[in-house]
């Protein structure tokens, strides 16, 4: 747990700062998500054991193997999905104004995105992709048809957007973020296009935030993560560009520049190793229990609230994203914003929704007398 001190000082911040100011744009996934248990034992049409560990799913894999096997899952949730939208959900609901650019629908917005869109400006370009979030206490499995996202994609977005309106909005947005890299494969090109045709045209020369999440790219080719990261590094000439990372995320990325989890000692070695190879502002990693930030502030790791028993973990990692940036907008240290992250996480998978920017400063004084 965090000093008592640090705690208290991020409530009293929250307490005097509003974020109705902070203006955001961002995209470009969108994803409806379908959150399941998976059945080790059924019961009865409504009683059932739920395998409630990663390792306990995979042993039955394995041992399946070479036969056939039978796997029940349970419906739990239906909800809107991908990092982006997660993510802007959160910042919406603190109050933060939002522009969004997605994946929500094509002929209409899905029904999913109904709530989002009346707490953000919401432009959609292609229908949502579908993920089975298949959760369990230690982590989750998540399972995605893409094909939806291939029409997102820069003729698309210049088509239905237009050069001059998104010109206008990174001008008028007082921080950028850009999520799901490895999902939405058009995203390179979207990237180059901005820094070509777009960041050319901004009249504003403020040095904004411009969060950036990859998501998980451990399936995509070597050269096309280190071209990914290369255009971070070509963003970083206009914008404060942050990169977030999950465990092993972070893990996965220092490996593709030599040097293997063993090697370090925890993860913020790892998050060092990163920036010194990544020409970037900043470098965040959140693991399941705390988190840290390097940058030119320095090195920072906070514990987080751990939750053993979550009621929803899939966009826990977006919420802390979420907590992460609005601490840094509303003017926060690196240190304070990793409190705002993961106190932001830590209420949302206890309560299976994201919170208000009051209830967000309640959940850590609650958290610094023990009592969450």
């Amino acid at each position: 747990m965090p000093d008592n001190r640090l705690l208290q000082n991020v409530a009293e911040k929250l307490g005097e700062k509003s974020p109705d100011h902070i203006r955001i744009l961002m995209g470009f996934d969108g994803f409806v998500d379908e959150v399941v248990h998976v059945v080790g034992k059924r019961y009865n049409n409504e009683e059932y054991e739920r395998l409630n560990y990663m390792e306990e799913y995979g042993r039955k894999i394995c041992e399946a193997a070479g036969l056939s096997f039978n796997i029940e899952m349970v419906p739990v949730q239906r909800k809107l999905g991908g990092n982006g939208p997660i993510m802007a959900n959160s910042l919406a609901s603190h109050g933060c104004h939002i522009t969004y650019i997605g994946a929500l629908g094509k002929e209409y917005v899905h029904p999913v995105f109904q709530e989002l869109t009346q707490k953000v400006k919401a432009i959609s370009i292609s229908n949502p992709g579908y993920t089975d979030a298949i959760e369990f206490l230690d982590g989750k499995i998540i399972s995605s048809k893409l094909e939806p996202l291939k029409d997102v994609n820069w003729k698309n977005l210049k088509e239905k957007v237009g050069v001059d309106t998104l010109v206008k909005c990174m001008d008028e947005s007082d921080m950028i973020g850009f999520e799901n890299w490895t999902l939405v494969v058009g995203t390179s090109d979207i990237w180059k296009h901005i820094l070509d045709e777009v960041v050319p045209k901004m009249t504003k020369q403020d040095r904004k935030p411009l969060f950036v999440d990859l998501a998980d790219p451990e399936k995509r080719d070597k050269k096309d993560i280190l071209e990914a990261l290369k255009y971070l590094e070509q963003f970083e000439g206009k914008f404060e560009t942050i990169l977030g990372l999950n465990e092993k995320e972070a893990y996965e990325i220092a490996q593709l520049f030599g040097k293997e989890k063993a090697q370090f000692s925890d993860v913020l070695e790892t998050a060092e190793f990163l920036r010194e190879q990544i020409k970037i502002s900043m470098i965040v990693v959140h693991p399941v229990k705390q988190a840290c930030v390097v940058g030119r502030e320095g090195k920072f790791l906070v514990d987080g609230p751990y939750c053993s028993t979550p009621k929803l973990t899939t966009g826990a990692g977006d919420n802390f994203n979420a907590g992460f940036v609005l601490g840094k907008m509303l003017g926060l240290t690196c240190e304070e914003a990793l409190v705002t992250g993961v106190a932001n996480s830590g209420f949302y998978v206890r309560n299976a929704r994201s919170a208000s920017c009051e209830e967000l400063r309640q959940f850590i004084i609650d958290w610094s007398h023990g009592t969450i």
